[in-house]
């Protein structure tokens, strides 16, 4: 090949080379923008996951919300329902103790010429207890009334028929000295708590399906048996005076 042959191929070579540079440089960016497109249709395709699991989770919260409303309304609903019935069964019971306030100021005024000869009227737990010693009602060992306990009697009745529910338990009891005869304290509490039950029923009109009689005998005591002012004060028949526990039950069970 002559001199000048070489300088004529020179310019082609050199337009090749530079052609096979500039490919290489166009292949490198292809490949480097397919790269990028594919990143980020990855990245696309996480977002697009992780905007479904969005709107799960949105609609998760919505019906978990829904449901909280519900509950919600279901327990102001149940909690406006026990007001009513708190405001029900404390109507009741204000009625109850002005009742009971309103039987031991009637008690009170009716026996007021006894209540220092031997008659106590208290209450205890919204039960009130009409106590008479047996100086007042009976002779020492007897359980025959005297005119005085009748009269007290008479009293006690003339209170309870303004009160037509209220449900009576007579209870007598002794002192621990044995008594003349065949006869026990036992036996001697049960008769004056019947002797005063048929007073009440026969002599002054107290319905009997109110009354109970009942003898505790000597077995409950609430002084000293070992001295005289003692044992009069455990010789007593107590009126008990129950309340009309059945309505304010029936007013509870009625709201449940």
């Amino acid at each position: 090949m002559s001199v000048k042959s070489v300088f004529v191929l020179l310019p082609f070579a050199a337009i090749i080379l530079s052609s096979c540079g500039a490919s290489k440089e166009a292949t490198k960016k292809l490949e480097t923008a397919n790269a990028q497109i594919s990143s980020l249709q990855t990245e696309n395709s996480q977002l697009q996951t992780a905007v479904s699991d969005l709107k799960k989770q949105v609609g998760d919260l919505s019906s978990q919300n829904s449901n909280l409303n519900n509950q919600f309304a279901s327990y102001k609903k149940q909690c406006e329902a026990n007001e009513q019935q708190l405001k029900q069964v404390n109507a009741v019971l204000e009625e109850f103790h002005q009742n009971v306030a309103t039987l031991i100021e009637k008690l009170q005024a009716a026996e007021a010429k006894f209540q220092d000869k031997g008659l106590e009227v208290h209450s205890e737990n919204g039960i009130v207890f009409v106590d008479m010693q047996d100086q007042l009602l009976y002779k020492s060992g007897s359980a025959t009334l005297s005119p005085q306990g009748k009269e007290a009697l008479s009293n006690l009745a003339s209170v309870l028929n303004e009160f037509p529910k209220l449900k009576v338990i007579v209870v007598g009891n002794t002192d621990t000295v044995k008594i003349k005869g065949p006869k026990d304290n036992w036996s001697l509490s049960t008769e004056r708590a019947n002797g005063v039950v048929r007073i009440l029923t026969k002599d002054y009109s107290v319905d009997p399906t109110r009354l109970t009689a009942a003898g505790k005998g000597k077995f409950y005591p609430i002084a000293d048996n070992s001295t005289a002012e003692g044992r009069a004060k455990n010789r007593r028949t107590e009126i008990v005076l129950n309340p009309d526990w059945e309505r304010i039950w029936e007013t509870v069970k009625s709201e449940k």
